[in-house]
């Protein structure tokens, strides 16, 4: 499948108080879309408040990115908590940056899980269906989630909208799952490796495996995280290949 409109997405607005994490600046120069922290995993009230105002000025989308409350370990722990309690957790996370956002004049557009939370999710029918129930709780909004995962078909069937995603700075198995983190190959930092998934992800539809395998996706937003080593330097490589192959950046 050949996609030649794509998001190019970044998480952001992960710092805490006086400690600044990712390059929130320089990645808003090269993406279209922004998943704000909620307080849970990252960020604070003025931290949120301060990643809108820059996503507006740059013209940026913005979105919600909750959750597991574990500041600690930033939401890269599994936690087991219940499917109902889970949901109260993230309409409060997103209800949140969306208050946040309206002071701002700015209407929230997406929402993307974070982390474990996400990882758990693209298979934990009960997890995804709390991430689709809390996204549903507000208008209009569409859930970035893995094309085929557990979290994509519980939105569809609650009649929210899915962005496929797609991860240009993270290694891949052959079975389209990510590599863990712990593990080598988990994370891609070369910027020319970076512009060529990109352009092969939104053009061929196909991104290589660690192993070699061709794992065939269909992307609708490709994410760059902002804490990945040289992150801005990976979002430019990418926005500027993908122009110069005719493909059209922009939010979902």
């Amino acid at each position: 499948m050949t996609t030649r409109t794509i998001d190019l997405n970044a998480d952001a607005g992960e710092g805490f108080g006086a400690y600044t994490i990712g390059a929130d600046a320089e990645m808003l120069r090269s993406v279209t879309s922004l998943n704000v922290a909620c307080g849970f995993h990252a960020g604070d009230p003025v931290v949120i408040r301060g990643t809108i105002r820059a996503a507006k000025a740059a013209g940026v989308a913005v979105g919600a990115h909750p959750g597991f409350p574990d500041l600690q370990g930033f939401g890269r722990r599994p936690m087991h908590i219940a499917p109902d309690d889970l949901v109260a957790i993230l309409v409060y996370q997103i209800g949140a940056v969306a208050a946040l956002a309206a002071a701002e004049g700015v209407r929230l557009r997406h929402v993307k899980a974070h982390g474990a939370l996400y990882n758990m999710a693209v298979a934990d029918d009960r997890l995804a269906g709390a991430i689709a129930e809390a996204t549903a709780a507000f208008d209009g909004f569409c859930l970035f989630a893995p094309e085929g995962s557990a979290m994509a078909a519980a939105a569809a069937s609650r009649g929210v909208r899915v962005a496929s995603e797609a991860f240009l700075d993270r290694g891949y198995r052959a079975d389209g799952t990510l590599t863990p983190r712990a593990e080598p190959g988990a994370l891609v930092t070369d910027p020319a490796r970076v512009a060529e998934r990109a352009v092969m992800l939104a053009r061929d539809g196909v991104v290589v495996a660690s192993d070699g395998a061709r794992v065939t996706l269909a992307p609708a937003t490709l994410c760059i995280h902002s804490d990945t080593p040289g992150a801005g330097r990976l979002a430019a490589a990418a926005r500027g290949a993908l122009e110069a192959a005719g493909v059209r950046v922009a939010a979902p």
